[in-house]
């Protein structure tokens, strides 16, 4: 009979690790991962996060949907940011792309990204969501489960600020991948970020890399880079924990006005997320 050996190390007195939910994959936690849709093939699931609000982490998952797009790959987001949703309104979108046999499909933007949003169900987008941890993690769950993706080879999902009931509900119901973290210059946040890794690495989810937004300004006129957060220091934290910087993207007030007006699609990113890009896996699921 096989036996487990982190079980057998611990003093567990089975045979045989049949049955036991502490045998799944030899790391002692139970597969809660909700079953993926019927109609859906995602090859790759993506975290984008941060250890706190206001890093940009929204609009960071929108860019790259765009690259990857760009790049002819089918690309999706779920929007679990669920009591601070942007995603529908980064691209123009307002409602999801219909029902049928008790299904939902998502919105599909102009050049064919597709969005699920709770948002999207909503009578008005202003409308805030009053609901307590077990709602909202039931509502991830059907994201996961009730939508019909499609063939996708990567579904990305904004999620939530922090390290609370929404985020371990992502890690633990969806098959990520591998997540990216989300950061600013200042080193509160570097502190900050801590805590999201340290999060990722005690649910055994990689951390592909570390995207650290609005790292300068260009000047209009002279075409300086200025470091309205101070100087990075995130490169000494990178090394520390062994995760690669995958980009330093700018602070740009033109995409300001290409997200305030549901245009993302038609803002050309930043060159940093060809490195983002080449950090996702690329073998098939």
């Amino acid at each position: 009979m096989a036996t487990n050996n982190s079980c057998s190390s611990s003093g567990c007195s089975r045979e045989s690790c049949e049955g036991c939910p502490s045998a799944q994959g030899g790391q002692g936690v139970q597969d809660l991962h909700a079953p993926m849709n019927a109609h859906s093939n995602i090859k790759h699931v993506i975290g984008v996060i941060s250890g706190k609000g206001g890093v940009g982490k929204s609009t960071t998952t929108a860019m790259l949907a765009v690259y990857l797009r760009e790049q002819g790959f089918r690309v999706g987001i779920l929007d679990a940011d669920i009591t601070g949703p942007s995603i529908p309104r980064l691209f123009g979108v307002k409602q999801i792309g219909g029902v049928k046999d008790e299904e939902m499909y998502p919105a599909e933007t102009v050049t064919g990204i597709r969005i699920m949003s709770i948002n999207l169900l909503l009578e008005e987008e202003g409308q805030p969501v009053l609901w307590r941890g077990p709602i909202l993690g039931n509502v991830l769950q059907q994201f996961w489960s009730e939508v019909a993706w499609g063939e996708l080879d990567y579904l990305l999902v904004d999620m939530p600020p922090g390290t609370g009931d929404v985020a371990l509900t992502v890690f633990q119901s969806l098959p990520l991948d591998g997540v990216f973290l989300v950061t600013s210059p200042q080193s509160l946040v570097e502190m900050i970020v801590t805590k999201a890794y340290t999060m990722a690495e005690l649910m055994n989810i990689p951390v592909l890399g570390i995207i650290e937004n609005f790292s300068y300004l260009v000047c209009p006129d002279c075409g300086k880079k200025i470091n309205l957060f101070g100087e990075s220091h995130i490169g000494a934290w990178a090394i520390a924990h062994d995760v690669p910087v995958a980009a330093h993207l700018p602070l740009d007030p033109a995409m300001t006005a290409f997200a305030d007006t549901g245009r993302m699609e038609y803002y050309e990113v930043p060159e940093g997320f060809a490195a983002v890009a080449a950090l996702l896996p690329k073998e098939e699921a």
